[in-house]
C-alpha cells in the first residue's frame, strides 16, 4: 500500500462528490493533472479501474462503488479520531467549520471569529451562512448553530441564550394603522411574512393558522431575508413578527414598538439558541469558539430590548 493511501483515497472521495477531476482540483485547491496523477496511482496500487471516464462524464465501476462506499466511513472515523485526540492539546488552530443563519453569523458570530483569528492566527475558519438544518455528522462540521425547541437526537447541546419572538411594526405604522390589542385586531393590518415555504415565521403561534389565511390579515410583503423583513417593518410597511436577536435592537432604539398581545404565550416555551456537535469531547478551537460566543452574547442578550 502506498504512503499516501489515505490521501488518495479523500481525493477520490472528492471526485466522487464533484463529479469531475477540474471540481475536485478546485476544491482541493491543486491543478486537475494532480488530481487525475492521484486516482491514476490509487487504481494502480489496488489493481482495478474506480471509474468509467468519458469526454462528458465520470462513472464509477463497480469497485469504486464499494471504495466509495467504504472510503467515506473510513475518512470519517479518521477525521473523528483526528479531533478527538487534538481535544487533549490546548492550541486554538486547525480548521473551524460553522454553520447558523445568515443574518445570525454575520451579527453575532463574524465578531467572534475575527477576535479569535487576531487572537489565534493558526485558527482558519469555514462559516456555512445557510437556512438549512445542516447536519454536523454528514457535513462534517464542527458546530451548528440551531433555534427553537431541540429534537431527540445524539448531538451534544450548548445553550447559547433563550429563543423568544416579537411582534413588532414601526410607530409611524401604528400611528397609521392603529395598535392591534388582539389577535384578532391582525386581521385588519398589512402583515410582514417569509417567502417560500408555509409559516416558516411561525404567524400561527399568533394567528392559529398562517398569515393571509382565514381572514388573519393581509401579507403586504414577503422575503427569504431576516434583514430585509426588519427593514420593511422598521420603513413602515406593516407588523413582523421577528426573532428578538433580529429586532430587539431597534426595539430598544425606538425605531420599531413591541406589541406585547396577550402576554406573547408564543414565548413561553422553553425554545432557545443552541450550539451543536458531534462530539462528546470538544476540540481546544470548539471550546474557545462558543466560550467567546457565549460571552459576545451575553446573560441577558446583548439584543434583548
Amino acid at each position: 500500500m502506498r504512503p499516501h493511501f489515505a490521501e488518495y483515497l479523500a481525493t477520490f472521495v472528492d471526485v466522487v462528490r464533484a463529479g469531475s477531476f477540474s471540481g475536485a482540483a478546485r476544491r482541493r485547491a491543486v491543478t486537475p493533472s494532480a488530481v487525475v496523477r492521484q486516482i491514476d496511482a490509487l487504481e494502480e496500487d489496488l489493481g482495478v479501474a474506480l471509474f468509467v471516464r468519458s469526454t462528458r462524464a465520470l462513472t464509477l465501476t463497480d469497485a469504486g462503488q464499494r471504495l466509495h462506499e467504504r472510503a467515506q466511513r473510513h475518512l470519517d472515523e479518521l477525521a473523528d479520531t483526528h479531533a478527538e485526540i487534538a481535544a487533549f492539546d490546548g492550541s486554538v488552530s486547525g480548521r473551524l467549520r460553522i454553520a447558523c443563519f445568515p443574518t445570525f453569523g454575520k451579527r453575532y458570530v463574524l465578531p467572534v471569529v475575527a477576535a479569535l483569528q487576531a487572537e489565534h492566527p493558526a485558527l482558519h475558519v469555514e462559516l456555512d451562512l445557510t437556512e438549512r438544518l445542516a447536519d454536523p455528522v454528514a457535513e462534517r462540521l464542527d458546530v451548528v448553530i440551531r433555534m427553537g425547541a431541540l429534537a431527540d437526537s445524539t448531538l451534544i447541546a450548548t445553550k447559547l441564550a433563550p429563543f423568544a419572538r416579537l411582534l413588532v411594526a414601526s410607530p409611524a405604522y401604528l400611528a397609521r394603522a392603529g395598535t392591534p390589542d388582539s389577535a384578532a385586531d391582525l386581521s385588519s393590518h398589512r402583515l410582514l411574512d417569509k417567502l417560500h415555504g408555509a409559516d416558516l415565521l411561525g404567524w400561527r403561534d399568533v394567528l392559529g393558522c398562517p398569515a393571509g389565511h382565514a381572514g388573519t390579515g393581509v401579507v403586504a410583503f414577503r422575503s427569504d431575508d431576516f434583514e430585509a423583513l426588519r427593514a420593511a417593518a422598521a420603513e413602515g410597511l406593516g407588523v413582523a413578527f421577528l426573532s428578538s436577536w433580529v429586532v430587539g435592537p431597534d426595539v430598544r432604539a425606538g425605531k420599531l414598538a413591541r406589541l406585547g398581545i396577550g402576554g406573547e404565550p408564543w414565548n413561553e416555551d422553553s425554545s432557545g439558541i443552541y450550539l451543536l456537535r458531534a462530539l462528546p469531547q470538544p476540540s481546544a478551537k470548539v471550546r474557545a469558539f462558543a466560550e467567546a460566543l457565549r460571552a459576545s452574547i451575553g446573560c441577558p442578550p446583548i439584543w434583548e430590548p
